[in-house]
Parts: C-alpha cells; structure tokens; sequence
C-alpha cells in the first residue's frame, strides 16, 4: 500500500544504484534527514528486504501509539531534548539494534538525530556509531550510506532523489581500538559519504499530452474536496513543526480506503450495477496519479 501511495503522492522518486536494493544484512543504512518520517518511508519501501527504523522516542509515550510503531518496525530512541530521565531507555535500542542485525537484518538511522528543513548536513551524533561498534563482531556486516533530498517539503506531487553508496564493511570504518577515535572516524567517513550524495531534483516540465489530460482533469475534480479539507486542517495542526509532510502522507494513505469504500456505497444506493462501480473505484488512483504528473512545474528547493 505504500509503494502504491507514493507513485501518487511523489512525482517521481528516483535512484541511482538499483542493485543495492537488493543488499542482505546484517546492514546499517545511515541516511540524512531533511523531511520528518517521510525519510523512512520512502528509504524503508525501496528496499526488498523489511527495514526497521530508529525513530523519536517522544512518539511512543502512549501504549497504543508504541504497540502500533513497533509493528511497523520503529526502535524508540530518545534525545536530551526529550528528557535525560529517558536517555538510559536509549540502551533498550542499541539492543534492539543489535538484536535485528544479528538476525541478518536491516536497520535504518538518521545520523544527524535531528530533522530541519535543510539539505546542509547538520552535525552528526554518535548512535549510528555507537550501533556500528556494538555489532561489529557480525559476519558480513556493512554499513551503507544514503542521501536523500526533495524539490520540496511541503508541495505535493514532488520529486525526490535518492542516492545511495555502496556498503562498507563495518571494520574499515573502525579501524582503532580507542572509542572515541572510532567515533570521530566513523562520522568523518560518513558524512563525506552522504553530503556528496545530496542531489536536490530539479525542476522538470509536466506530462502535457492529450490522454494524461484527460486523466488528470476528473483526478483534480473528484480528489480537491477531500485534499484540500485534509491538507488544510494537517497545515494548522503541524503549523511550526517538520511534520506537515509526513503526517498527510501518513492521513492520506489511511483514509483514502475509507474514501473509495464510501463512494462505492454511495454509487450502490444511486442503483449503478457493480461492474460500473469497480470500473470507477479502480480509476480513482488512476486520476489522482495522472493529476500529480500533470501539475504545474516543481520549484526547486532553494536550501543548500
């Protein structure tokens, strides 16, 4: 569903080094983090294998929201700026960490600790090193660096470019037997790693032929009401905040469902018969997809 989702929602996400998608772990993937949540989502579902992310700790202080974060693969880590009370929590998820690459699995940390609306790498923080040293003695384990970076934070129907190098193996990025300076290593590698592979989209003309025309039209008309009602009340509620983006992903992906299954029962009560029906939910994405690809011309992000 949500590989569906951002065909619809991103204009196009390219990558440039296909293969590595197809990387066994034990594997870190060690990214920056310009745009919220949006920057796993979008990095965990071009990867064939099940990601697990380390995400804010704050987001988990409720039961119900930490029972359905952990199914979706997230590892609470806390910062300073969420409480030093929490900070010994942060050993829960080196283990945990742990625990999943030495099942030959794949965890995703956004080195910096902090998402800002910028491509300009913000000073890196030690957990993705820390991991790395902890879960050194693996058999084949690697680290991958990945840059990622958008034409826009906050515009629908965006472009993103997703660059990722080629897996290290952990020791050659740990070569000392100090700590901190393993630590200083590991940071200075990486962040040369990623910050040459932060490739902001350009612009690029939209699709301008007759039949995406002729999608995109009854895609406009049927999907503003309900986007512009969600996206409006999501700008208020995330008003000052990174989130603005991920969250009406994230609201969009999950009532859509809801929206196709109403409007088909709406059509069942108008007396339409079920294959017009199926016909007309079927090319509701169909619109909204040809709606995205018709749109004006993406401004390129104006952030270092």
């Amino acid at each position: 569903m949500v590989r569906l989702a951002l065909k619809i929602f991103c204009r196009d996400i390219s990558l440039n080094n296909r293969d590595a998608l197809k990387t066994r772990g034990p594997l870190l993937l060690v990214a920056n983090h310009p745009n919220s949540f949006l920057d796993a989502i979008i990095i965990g579902a071009q990867f064939k294998e099940k990601v697990h992310f380390l995400a804010r700790g704050d987001a988990f202080h409720k039961p119900w929201h930490a029972k359905l974060l952990r199914m979706l693969n997230m590892i609470p880590v806390y910062r300073l700026s969420e409480g030093r009370e929490n900070l010994y929590l942060n050993d829960a998820a080196f283990v945990r960490s742990k625990e999943v690459l030495s099942q030959n699995g794949i965890v995703l940390i956004f080195i910096e600790g902090i998402c800002v609306h910028k491509h300009a790498l913000q000073p890196f923080k030690k957990g993705a090193a820390r991991i790395a040293m902890e879960s050194k003695g693996l058999m084949n384990f690697r680290v991958m660096p990945i840059g990622i970076a958008y034409d826009s934070f906050e515009r629908f129907g965006k472009k993103i470019r997703i660059e990722i190098g080629n897996a290290i193996e952990v020791n050659k990025l740990l070569p000392s037997e100090d700590p901190a300076q393993n630590f200083r290593y590991f940071n200075t590698v990486l962040y040369d790693e990623i910050a040459k592979r932060i490739q902001i989209p350009g612009a690029s003309p939209a699709k301008q032929t007759v039949f995406f025309f002729l999608l995109a039209i009854p895609g406009k008309i049927l999907h503003a009401p309900v986007y512009f009602f969600v996206s409006n009340a999501i700008r208020k509620k995330t008003a000052g905040t990174v989130f603005y983006d991920s969250v009406l992903f994230g609201v969009l992906l999950l009532i859509y469902p809801v929206y196709l299954l109403l409007m088909g029962f709406l059509l069942a009560a108008l007396g339409l018969s079920p294959f017009f029906i199926i016909i007309v939910l079927v090319l509701h994405p169909v619109f909204a997809w040809a709606s995205v690809h018709m749109d004006k011309k993406n401004e390129a992000c104006r952030e270092p």
